[in-house]
This record gives C-alpha cells, sequence and structure tokens, in this order.
C-alpha cells in the first residue's frame, strides 16, 4: 500500500501521491451512502486517466495509474451523494 484514506463525500478527495516515475500502481475507490448519490473520480493531468462516475452502492471502482509525470486525484461528489468514500493506492 502507498497511501490511503477515508473521506465524507461531501469533503471529497484530492491528493497528490508521491510516485515512482515510470511505475505501475492500482488505485481503488469505494463509495458508500444513502440514495442514488455517486462520486466523480478525475486525475490532472488528464492524460492521466479518464473521468469515472463511481456509484455510493459500494462498489468498488479500480483505476490503472502508469506515472509519467506528477498526478492530483480528485473525488467529487454529485449533488445527491451522501456517506463516505474510501480509497487505496496500491503498487504493482
Amino acid at each position: 500500500m502507498v497511501e490511503a484514506g477515508v473521506e465524507r463525500v461531501s469533503d471529497g478527495v484530492h491528493t497528490e501521491p508521491t510516485l515512482g516515475e515510470g511505475k505501475t500502481y492500482k488505485l481503488n475507490v469505494v463509495c458508500s451512502g444513502s440514495g442514488s448519490g455517486s462520486v466523480r473520480l478525475a486525475f490532472v493531468p488528464a492524460s492521466a486517466g479518464k473521468e469515472t462516475e463511481v456509484p455510493c452502492d459500494r462498489s468498488v471502482v479500480q483505476q490503472r495509474i502508469t506515472m509519467h509525470e506528477r498526478v492530483h486525484i480528485d473525488v467529487d461528489g454529485t449533488r445527491e451523494s451522501t456517506g463516505m468514500v474510501a480509497w487505496q493506492i496500491d503498487a504493482l
């Protein structure tokens, strides 16, 4: 495990993990909440990955990250989302 955390959906996740250049990592994101809400997972720069919707139904969404430059990971809730979002980065 490289980095992990749990946040309120309303706070979101905003992190710039220290990852090794040219190495590959796996990001796991899970949202647990009530209603039909979801969170959006995005990377900056966008070339690190595409924006992905994660439903708040306890489904785990995985995204592979290959580092070529510093990356910023953002997970933000949609208007109707409530609950918690957990995330973990693992080296492969």
